[in-house]
């Protein structure tokens, strides 16, 4: 099953994560089909998320599952 989620990038207590497209089965920070964009919850500036809908759609169309979170940046 193909899911839309995040990964965790940074170093310790400076979270970054990449929205990624993945097989449900890898694990949280493995291997990825697709990088769909990024959120940084430690920015202070207003673009501390960018995301490619169009590409979000393409895998939505595709069957793809979205993860809790990820939905709730999409809005």
């Amino acid at each position: 099953m193909v899911k839309i989620r995040l990964a965790r990038k940074g170093i310790k207590k400076k979270p970054f994560y990449h929205i990624v497209v993945t097989d449900s089965r890898n694990s949280r920070d493995g291997r990825f089909i697709e990088r769909l964009g990024y959120f940084d919850p430690i920015f202070k500036e207003k673009t501390k998320i960018k995301i490619n809908k169009e590409r979000v759609n393409f895998w939505l169309a595709k069957g793809a599952l979205i993860s809790k979170r990820v939905n709730f940046l999409l809005k």
